[in-house]
């Protein structure tokens, strides 16, 4: 998993290892690691034109010594300090002593930069930029040149992703020692470009259980079910899907599509739309329904194109196992039906239900994406996977991490992307994973199954990244 961790326990991990290290050792490793990546994207140093934009303290500090490093190589480097008197003094001067120099006029070296690096706030920064750093900062994302970002881009909030003022978009981010929660939470996360992280140490003192969890191939292959010998359809699970209606059919089958390719056994579908299932799916389980009278099941998945059949929704959470609501069965739910259940639940919102479930307005929660999910898992005792342009999992339990999904794509952004996705997960569930799990592998799968299908740069159907999802199980467990 790559890990992400709050400000306070990156502090707390950076002063435990400053204590053990010579005075700024820990900094020029950092600044090491930025010019080393700066060098990189530059191609050729020896007379490149670089700017600093130097904040007060330690970020602005591994941006000049960062540039000092560039200096001694023979580019041009000039310093816009941001916070007269308080600029870190050994790094200025070591940047004089290599040749650097502090800009008498920042918009003139900028309009000619090839390099910019955004040493403005870093981790410590809140609430945007300042004024006086706007105009300088809208001067650098104007020009030509490349925006690195040292740690954070330079305006947003470090541990929440959100963006609370003007920030300075990077091309490139080069974090330290471990990725911070506003480099995989959107909306900060797409203000970062491409992030490099650069190790100074900072692994063994950190915590063991991080604020933030994104999985890898390996990961997600580790999750996912296989058939032994001992195995039939049955003990491998059987997933009832509650969904479609006369109005949204179409719901019914790019539910059932998911489904088939989940993991479980066989495919329970309960509703009105069962000729349609059979005869696109013939495999499937049909009948016409209460769910409570369709046979057993391991996981219910309800909701996708459902109406207004609130009775479903209730059977299905009067139920003893594991239940996906997803769609018109989130605006259908009552709170206590889903908080007096002892099987688990998981809820799968897009923005504008997760809104309506806790009451605001859906920029809220657009904004605020983890304090979103991590209250809707609190307050409904549910598992909730938030859909979105960063898919965020979380558990009732706040001290578990957070998943975030790392395959998301805009492709996925076509109707009844969703629909696959309830299905997918909701037969992981029947297939025996957890809401957290069978929710983290689900949503991976989905968003490289998204990727497969578009690999072609064309506009994709929902259908298409059904019929993905095998070669996005393949690829998963090829590379786990």
């Amino acid at each position: 998993m790559r890990t992400a961790y709050r400000v306070e326990t990156v502090r707390s991990a950076e002063a435990e290892l400053i204590a053990r290290l010579p005075e700024d050792a820990l900094m020029r490793r950092a600044a090491a690691g930025l010019a080393a990546v700066c060098a990189e994207l530059l191609g050729r140093v020896y007379g490149s034109r670089v700017v600093l934009l130097v904040g007060a303290g330690a970020n602005g500090g591994d941006a000049l010594y960062a540039g000092a490093a560039l200096a001694r190589r023979g580019a041009g480097v000039h310093a816009v300090p941001l916070a007269p008197g308080r600029t870190h003094p050994a790094g200025l001067a070591a940047l004089i002593r290599a040749g650097g120099r502090v800009a008498e006029d920042p918009f003139a070296v900028l309009a000619s930069a090839d390099l910019v690096v955004d040493g403005i706030t870093g981790i410590g920064g809140r609430g945007g930029l300042r004024p006086d750093a706007i105009p300088v900062a809208r001067a650098a994302r104007g020009s030509n040149a490349v925006i690195v970002a040292v740690d954070l881009p330079s305006g947003v909030e470090a541990d929440s992703g959100e963006v609370l003022g003007e920030a300075l978009r990077a091309d490139v981010t080069v974090t330290f020692g471990v990725h911070k929660p506003a480099l995989l939470i959107d909306p900060a996360r797409a203000l970062a470009g491409t992030v490099r992280l650069v190790d100074i140490g900072l692994e063994p003192v950190l915590p063991s259980v991080p604020e933030l969890e994104s999985p890898q191939h390996h990961d997600v292959a580790a999750l996912l079910p296989e058939p032994s010998g001992e195995s039939d359809k049955y003990r491998r699970g059987v997933v009832g899907v509650v969904a479609g209606s006369a109005r949204y059919p179409g719901a019914a089958l790019l539910a059932v599509a998911g489904a088939l390719r989940g993991g479980a056994g066989a495919v329970r579908y309960v509703g009105h739309a069962a000729e349609a299932v059979v005869a696109r799916f013939p495999e499937t389980l049909v009948h016409a329904g209460p769910p409570a009278k369709a046979g057993r099941v391991q996981a219910w998945a309800v909701g996708p194109g459902l109406g207004e059949d609130r009775d479903a929704v209730r059977e299905v959470l009067a139920s003893g196992v594991p239940v996906l609501v997803d769609a018109d069965g989130l605006r259908l739910l009552d709170a206590g039906d889903v908080t007096r259940r002892t099987a688990p639940t998981l809820l799968t919102p897009h923005a504008g239900e997760a809104a309506a479930l806790l009451g605001v307005a859906r920029e809220e929660v657009e904004s605020a994406r983890l304090a979103a999910v991590r209250e809707l898992a609190a307050r409904y005792g549910a598992t909730v996977l938030l859909k979105g342009s960063t898919t965020l999992i979380a558990e009732p339990d706040g001290r578990i991490p957070v998943r975030v999904d790392p395959m998301g794509t805009p492709w996925l952004a076509t109707a009844g992307s969703g629909d696959v996705l309830s299905g997918l997960a909701g037969s992981l569930l029947a297939a025996g994973l957890s809401p957290y799990d069978a929710a983290t592998a689900a949503a991976y799968l989905h968003g490289l199954a998204a990727r497969i299908a578009a690999a072609e740069g064309v506009p994709i159907t929902s259908s298409e990244v059904a019929r993905a999802l095998p070669a996005a199980w393949h690829d998963v467990r090829a590379v786990g």
